[in-house]
């Protein structure tokens, strides 16, 4: 019989009284492996959900879009050979009732419209009659906020609409985590009605073709770029409909592999415990098989065989758990997510996670294996006495590390960007570390802690330091729940403080777009009538998109991911014959206030530094499909946080003041001028969209909660790994605290006081592991908020104040449920035995 046969056998034998000393070990290892798992699997089935109703999002084969101005007859002639072509527009506007003003998103379609799927309404009128000329279909929430019924009047711009349906939903509308308003859908007839569109008007125009064969869709994009090189669009097929969500998910997978790995990193600790503990359990049972003559490797390979079964289990129920996610987030559908994800088992996320958690049960493992398989029999039996201390063979250490080795390389594959790996790895190291020396110095200072003459207070100093203790272990596992907790609840507390109390400082009261050029004079007169008024500003804007960098096509340039931005779509600009007040010109030098030679650029600072250009390069800007190429002269540095008017484009006079082009303005009002403003403007300019700042930062605020509430749910994963490792700690000792308990007893001390020791100790161990938390992770908020974010820090003492509430209540719940059955414990049984 060979050595694996006969250890299996034992090992079988063991396993038949069930997994009672196993039971943290695989609440910890589920957690992480269904973590890890429910992560990568949700992020492919969101994905898959873009790319099964990428053509639905994209409204057809092939989407063009421009700003501010339409397709020309060859254009249309050329498209519409290939198939149907259907125009979108889409705008802000202000919605009208009967005395309430709404900044709307409106949307003018065309009969074709939609190409691709169904618009679904509350049935009122069918959605065809109603896009006649001055009807109108509109979400729930404009007759809310408005405070009328389908059946009554909306006027937009010059138009009067009647309200024929409610939209329940678009085929090709997106859920977005801002909007500036409901939506309102009309048809390209009506948008003529409302006298909206006038030159230098921000609207974006889509043309979506549906081709007459699929197959001409490869090739099809370059084959446009060839046949209209200057076009001026923004070209996207199914497979890129839906960059923003592509990007948002992206972002959201990046910070929940954050706590899958955390999580997984939390239950590695347990892991580690469960298996010292279970094995600390059988002292007796590996002395007997050693005294019997069982070999070490026999010993080794028996409790690596529970150990890899156990594992297996664990792993298996966190598959389980974790894969089921897509499956039911398609069952909930697009309420919670931005499309509806595809539900489906993913086999390629379920190995992954199971490869982290084989390697983290190694890697956590082979130590404690390898440390009392190196044990003689006669000090396996003096463990109570004497505990075992030795540091397992060289072989063991190398199968530690050599599987944390393999978890780490693991981690930088599978990772969605290797950067974020390598910070993740490293900042995790650090912490641990510093943790464990938390751990260890905590140790040393309540060793060399005066003698104290309250009793309770004595004893609970002694138990940081005394031999088993498991105050390493709960700084260690908990601790790093906890840091992750401080670190999120800093950072959010940070974010909401800029939204709610810096910004509403220095931002104004009303942002207006679509100024026309012939109203900009009546509307400053019209401004400057009202008194209560500050701080007015008015400038031109045009859209242009950025199609060269330095005479290099954008497609062909490396630009800083930071930087990218700028390229994806039309960027807002302006021209100024002087720099504004409070612009900062760090190179370069501003042109000459009568300047009207070749054009010219100010650029943003930190662009010119992702594009990788300097003074005397140049940029190609598509402006109304014209392409203008430009000197950069200065570069500017931007506070985008300060809201004051700013553009990173800004272009010398001459050319684009001939261009058609509109004005933004705002102003600062106090409270009795704003409602004066509203109605002022609304009678005089119908056409211009007034945008108050604060419904802006309110929806910004509500965003946040929402973002919030979502991050927090999944940093209390990481809490609550700490907690299954923390319950591990105490149940380990729950010998020990019989043994004190028979002590303290046979000395005479009664339960209470028995009592009042112990809620003095759990007290200070949670005192001390929740102030660890609060410096590990108010440090980690600072460094994301200073340097990732470049934003002013502000430490928020809440947040300590609810981590150490945290921490006390699970360490003295903890430490209650393990300690009041030993002191339930009679002392005659125990002493007769010992």
């Amino acid at each position: 019989m060979t050595n694996w046969t006969h250890a299996f056998r034992l090992a079988r034998r063991e396993l038949r009284s069930g997994t009672k000393g196993f039971r943290i070990f695989l609440a910890c290892l589920i957690l992480g492996v269904a973590t890890i798992a429910a992560v990568s699997s949700l992020n492919l089935s969101i994905s898959d959900g873009l790319a099964r109703d990428g053509k639905i999002l994209l409204g057809g084969d092939v989407d063009l879009r421009l700003s501010g101005r339409t397709i020309d007859e060859d254009q249309r002639d050329y498209l519409t050979s290939f198939g149907q072509l259907s125009h979108v527009s889409e705008l802000r506007a202000m919605a009208q009732g009967d005395d309430k003003r709404l900044l709307v998103e409106l949307k003018a379609v065309d009969i074709l419209y939609p190409l691709v799927g169904q618009v679904q309404t509350n049935g009122a009128s069918p959605f065809d009659s109603a896009m006649n000329s001055a009807q109108a279909v509109v979400d729930q929430e404009v007759l809310n906020r408005l405070q009328i019924n389908v059946g009554d009047t909306i006027k937009l711009g010059e138009a009067t609409l009647f309200i024929a349906d409610v939209l329940k939903k678009e085929p090709d509308r997106i859920a977005s985590v801002i909007n500036f308003g409901p939506r309102v859908l009309i048809s390209q007839q009506t948008l003529d009605q409302t006298k909206l569109l006038q030159p230098g008007s921000v609207v974006r125009h889509h043309y979506r073709l549906l081709l007459d064969d699929p197959n001409q869709a490869v090739g099809f994009e370059e084959k446009l770029k060839e046949t209209f090189p200057e076009a001026g669009w923004r070209i996207r097929t199914p497979d890129n409909a839906a960059p923003g969500v592509e990007n948002f998910i992206d972002r959201l997978a990046l910070f929940l592999s954050f706590v899958g790995f955390t999580t997984l990193l939390i239950g590695g600790v347990g892991v580690s415990a469960g298996v010292r503990d279970y094995l600390n359990g059988k002292t007796a049972t590996i002395a007997t098989f050693k005294c019997l003559g069982a070999s070490s490797d026999i010993i080794f390979r028996t409790y690596l065989i529970q150990i890899t079964l156990i594992s297996l289990i664990g792993i298996s129920v966190g598959l389980i758990l974790g894969g089921s996610a897509p499956l039911i987030a398609a069952q909930i559908g697009s309420s919670l997510f931005p499309v509806v994800p595809h539900g489906a088992l993913y086999p390629g996320a379920l190995l992954s996670a199971a490869a982290f958690g084989i390697l983290t049960v190694m890697a956590f493992a082979f130590w404690p294996l390898g440390r009392v398989q190196n044990v003689a029999a006669s000090a396996l039996f003096r463990d109570k006495v004497t505990p075992i201390t030795a540091e397992p063979a060289r072989k063991y250490k190398i199968y530690s590390y050599g599987a944390a080795g393999l978890l780490i390389l693991l981690t930088l594959i599978t990772a969605h960007r290797l950067d974020f790996a390598i910070v993740f790895v490293v900042v995790a190291a650090l912490v641990l570390l510093i943790l464990k020396l938390a751990g260890r110095l905590t140790g040393t200072l309540a060793k060399k802690a005066p003698h104290l003459g309250h009793t309770g207070m004595r004893l609970a100093i002694a138990a940081l330091h005394r031999p088993g203790t498991t105050a390493p272990a709960v700084i260690l596992s908990l601790g790093l729940g906890l840091s992750v907790l401080v670190a999120v609840t800093q950072i959010d507390q940070n974010l909401r403080g800029q939204i709610s109390d810096e910004l509403p400082k220095q931002a104004p009261t009303f942002f207006f777009i679509d100024i026309q050029s012939d109203q900009a004079e009546a509307f400053d007169q019209a401004l400057q009538t009202i008194t209560g008024t500050a701080q007015y500003k008015r400038v031109p804007s045009l859209r242009g998109r950025i199609t060269q960098i330095d005479g290099v096509d954008v497609d062909k340039v490396n630009i800083d991911s930071q930087s990218q931005w700028a390229v994806r779509g039309d960027r807002a600009l302006t021209y100024a014959r002087e720099p504004a007040e409070g612009s900062k010109i760090i190179k370069g030098e501003w042109w000459p206030a009568d300047y009207q030679g070749a054009p010219q650029i100010s650029l943003d600072a930190g662009l010119a530094n992702g594009f990788g250009v300097d003074i005397g390069d140049s940029l190609t800007v598509n402006v109304l499909g014209r392409n203008v190429t430009a000197k950069i002269t200065s570069l500017r540095e931007i506070n985008w946080k300060s809201l004051r008017f700013d553009f990173a484009i800004i272009m010398s006079p001459g050319l684009l003041e001939h261009a058609p082009h509109s004005h933004i303005a705002a102003i600062h009002a106090n409270d009795q001028a704003a409602p004066d403003i509203e109605q002022k403007l609304a009678r005089g300019f119908p056409n211009v969209s007034i945008i108050r700042v604060e419904e802006a930062l309110n929806s910004a605020r509500t965003i946040m909660d929402g973002i919030s509430s979502a991050i927090g749910v999944a940093a209390s994963l990481t809490v609550m790994a700490g907690a299954l490792v923390l319950a591990g700690a105490m149940a380990s000792g729950r010998q020990q605290r019989i043994y004190e308990a028979v002590v303290f007893k046979v000395l005479g001390a009664t339960r209470a006081k028995m009592l009042q020791a112990y809620l003095i100790e759990y007290s200070v161990l949670g005192l001390v592991t929740g102030v660890i938390s609060a410096i590990v992770g108010s440090l980690a908020a600072w460094g994301v908020i200073t340097f990732l974010m470049d934003m002013n820090w502000r430490f928020h003492p809440q947040g300590v104040v609810l981590t150490l509430g945290i921490c006390l209540i699970l360490t003295i719940a903890a430490g209650f449920i393990g300690t009041w059955n030993a002191l339930s414990e009679k002392a005659a049984p125990h002493l007769r035995n010992e």
